[in-house]
């Protein structure tokens, strides 16, 4: 009958690598606006700058609804246009160390509930301005939707707002062999 208890080896190693890789050089780099994160940013800054202008020009933005509009939407432009910047200059990816992706998250998330119920209040006003600013305020909710996805998706993998970060995890175990049946 064989012996029961704990094998006579057994050992487990976990290594952990990450690797970060980041130039710390402002440089201005157009190609961020070819990647989905670029086209998210510009998409958002040119619908909420749309959207204000329509409001503006609406003889009843005076009212709380075209106000809470503007003042959504002129947050939002100035917020992501600074932050675009910031992207494009690769001043982002200079203070990597700073978490970008999660107030970028928090952001993004806040103002994809915030224009979508300013978007909703503007299609109640039934002039045309506020329906133009409506359908802008409703593609600035998409868009703010699907970058807070993202940005969620990144936090969560602990990857990097720009720059690169490679975690490789290596597991190495070694056993005792089986124990031998006694006769």
């Amino acid at each position: 009958m064989a012996e029961v208890g704990f094998p006579g080896q057994h050992t487990t190693t976990t290594t952990v690598t990450t690797n970060t890789t980041v130039q710390t050089n402002i440089r201005f780099d157009m190609s961020y606006l070819t990647t989905l994160p670029g086209i998210l940013k510009a998409v958002q800054v040119g619908a909420s700058l749309l959207g204000f202008i329509c409001i503006q020009f609406s003889n009843l933005k005076t009212l709380s609804k075209g106000s809470y509009f503007g003042w959504i939407s002129m947050i939002a432009f100035w917020f992501t246009g600074i932050l675009l910047g910031l992207y494009l200059f690769h001043i982002v990816e200079k203070f990597y160390k700073i978490p970008w992706l999660k107030m970028e998250f928090l952001f993004c998330a806040l103002w994809t509930l915030l224009y979508l119920i300013a978007s909703i209040l503007a299609t109640t006003v039934y002039d045309n301005p506020h329906s133009a600013a409506a359908f802008f305020g409703f593609v600035a909710t998409v868009a703010y939707g699907l970058d807070a996805f993202l940005k969620w998706r990144g936090v969560r993998g602990g990857g990097l707002a720009q720059g690169t970060r490679v975690v490789s995890k290596q597991t190495t175990s070694v056993e005792a062999p089986p124990p031998r049946e006694a006769y």
